[in-house]
């Protein structure tokens, strides 16, 4: 089983990143063969950079591609320079790696695949598929990277796997002139694609109009975690201690957060609480963090919040350690949110806003309570009747944990996916 997945070269928490690279090491100890292989950036797993494949459509040289016509027939000696591990972990590191606005063209490219301008990278990752790991499935991490299924179906006559999560995040971040020429494309090229598998009720349903998937080819199975791999922590309340496990930026809610922690220390009896925020950021994200914590410094709340620099698995005991309870207030909701299930087989409730897919797995663990509408008074208001109640908050960590063991472990989650590839290959 080969898991094609976008990297993000390791400067922030990426959810689906970490979700492939827990289910394929999942998928190893049940006894399967099975490999992670990036594209664009390298992959980190655990805060470690994952070393032991190349990355396939390295995303220097894809850009240059895409942009300058001089580079689109560049020699063998450049194309290496250009996709090599430190270059690519400086672009990782720049404004606008993770952009989906001005990347519109690239978009379009890769969906179009073997009639994209990188043909040559589709070439190279179907050569090294056939001739180094003749897998009997191929499982891309999302839809966005529709644009490789064709040609490696066709050339290694196995069924293609996609997995849905979040793509509506970068359609609606590109031009809106764009965005149902990407959607159309996603429709057209879903047909190549033998099964999909969305990680929650709620992005089914968002999604499946958008690209047209027919019933019997979507599948829902939820994201799960590894419970052995977490310390129980008993929730804390003295202090209070707020925790925010994502990438630091505007979209994922950091603002609303600030506000409501600011809010709370204001207008509640709970004026002792603290904030520890983890999660990484990329370029663009600097200017944003820098407003925030220009916030706290007019009110005097700056030495009440702890910034953790790492956020990998080993990292996590002392990030939960002492908290109370977890919120990551996207703006808009997430069709499921990693973070949520770790703070729980942690034994940390969550607080989110009853968008997207957080009310669907609010209710599936007993593990947090959501609030509405998503604004800093709401938050703050959840987090104080929250407090206010101690039994409340041992009852959710117990649920929480509980619910990990049985319906989100990590185990259970593979066997279900394992049956879908089952089911594809018995139907060639």
């Amino acid at each position: 089983i080969i898991n094609i997945v976008p990297g993000f070269g390791g400067t922030f928490y990426c959810g689906n990143c970490l979700r492939d690279s827990v289910f394929v090491k999942t998928l190893k100890s049940m006894g399967h063969e099975s490999l992670m292989l990036p594209i664009y950036l390298p992959l980190t797993a655990e805060g470690e950079e994952i070393q032991d494949t190349p990355v396939f459509y390295g995303a220097v040289s894809i850009y240059l591609k895409q942009n300058f016509r001089l580079f689109r027939h560049m020699p063998s000696w450049l194309h290496r320079l250009l996709d090599s591990g430190p270059l690519l972990r400086l672009a990782a590191q720049k404004a606008g790696s993770t952009r989906a606005d001005g990347l519109e063209e690239m978009t379009i490219s890769m969906l179009r695949g073997i009639d994209g301008y990188q043909k040559e990278e589709l070439e190279q990752l179907v050569y090294f598929l056939k001739h180094n790991e003749k897998p009997d499935v191929v499982h891309l991490s999302n839809a966005l990277l529709l644009g490789l299924a064709a040609t490696i179906r066709k050339e290694l006559n196995i069924p293609v796997v996609c997995s849905l999560q979040d793509e509506d995040v970068w359609v609606d971040a590109v031009k809106p002139s764009y965005r149902r020429q990407i959607w159309d494309l996603m429709a057209e090229k879903g047909n190549d694609v033998d099964a999909f598998i969305a990680v929650s009720d709620w992005f089914a349903d968002a999604i499946k109009d958008n690209m047209k998937i027919p019933p019997e080819k979507l599948h829902i199975v939820h994201i799960g975690v590894n419970p052995d791999s977490y310390k129980f922590f008993k929730p804390s309340l003295d202090p209070p201690v707020i925790g925010y496990l994502s990438r630091l930026c505007e979209e994922n809610g950091l603002g609303i957060l600030i506000d409501a922690f600011i809010e709370l220390k204001d207008h509640s009896p709970f004026r002792n609480a603290r904030l520890r925020l983890s999660g990484g950021k990329t370029g663009d994200d600097k200017r944003f963090i820098r407003r925030q914590m220009r916030k706290l410094i007019r009110k005097g709340y700056q030495n009440d919040v702890e910034w953790p620099d790492h956020f990998g698995l080993k990292d996590l005991p002392a990030f939960f350690e002492g908290m109370t309870a977890l919120s990551v207030p996207v703006l808009k909701g997430e069709a499921f949110g990693l973070y949520q299930l770790e703070a729980m087989a942690s034994g940390i409730p969550v607080v989110q806003p009853a968008l997207g897919a957080f009310p669907e797995i609010v209710k599936e663990t007993g593990g947090g309570v959501v609030y509405a509408p998503n604004t800093p008074m709401a938050l703050a208001n959840a987090w104080t009747e929250l407090f206010h109640h101690p039994e409340k908050l041992e009852k959710m960590s117990v649920d929480g944990v509980t619910a990990i063991r049985t319906h989100f472990n990590n185990a259970s989650i593979t066997e279900k996916m394992v049956d879908i590839y089952t089911k594809v290959l018995k139907s060639l």
